[in-house]
């Protein structure tokens, strides 16, 4: 399978990674190196990153009631990020990738997502909303992966791509810590679940749009 980077066609058969700007980064070809020198293995690193997503989902649901958490949040949801990054750098830059890779790819993200994304809606006070945000951030992973078992890119466009929705978390938990300064609303944390709501649901029509597009004879929706 292929990648088309987010809002673009595909220009590389053969890349099957989501394209991040950071792994050309000095740090992260640094970290990378360091993990190599250890015996940790890709897959070890995917799972690790739903343990920074617990603790960051368990800080976002006590942060209303004790603010400085939110930046134990931000925490969670960029070490989480940093896993994302380095289980496939390490994999494919170090050659540790392994048969079930792309399993274990694929399911902590899934797990982590819902953690951070319904603990988002139990932070803002609707926890039916923070649990629609999870599902409709599934389906835009669901719909990715459909594109490709039809022998297409698997297309990572936005405009709520995963890395969307973290760094929009990121976002709204340091506002939040401002917002608790100044009222006990939760404001920030409503509407930034809503926008992940709408935001992947639009993500899921663009990536099906796509899909659809590149089927011979088939009438766009």
């Amino acid at each position: 399978m292929s990648v088309a980077p987010d809002g673009a066609e595909p220009e590389r058969p053969g890349a099957d990674r989501r394209p991040i700007a950071a792994r050309d980064s000095g740090l992260a070809r640094r970290l990378t190196a360091l993990l190599l020198k250890t015996p940790i293995t890709p897959n070890g690193i995917s799972l690790l990153s739903i343990g920074f997503a617990a603790v960051g989902a368990a800080a976002l649901v006590s942060a209303p009631r004790w603010p400085l958490l939110y930046l134990v949040a931000v925490a969670g949801i960029q070490l989480r990020l940093l896993c994302n990054l380095l289980d496939g750098m390490v994999a494919v830059e170090g050659g540790r990738g392994s048969p079930v890779g792309a399993l274990y790819n694929e399911f902590p993200d899934r797990i982590a997502d819902t953690l951070l994304i319904v603990a988002l809606g139990y932070a803002a006070g609707a926890g039916w909303l923070g649990w629609a945000g999870a599902l409709a951030a599934a389906l835009t992973a669901y719909v990715r992966v459909f594109g490709g078992s039809l022998g297409q890119v698997q297309d990572f466009r936005g405009p709520m791509a995963k890395q969307h929705r973290m760094a929009l978390m990121s976002l709204a938990s340091l506002l939040a810590l401002g917002e608790a300064w100044l009222t006990t609303g939760r404001f920030v944390l409503y509407a930034t679940a809503w926008i992940i709501l709408v935001g992947a649901l639009l993500t899921c029509w663009t990536r099906t749009r796509a899909i659809v597009s590149r089927i011979p004879g088939a009438a766009k929706p």
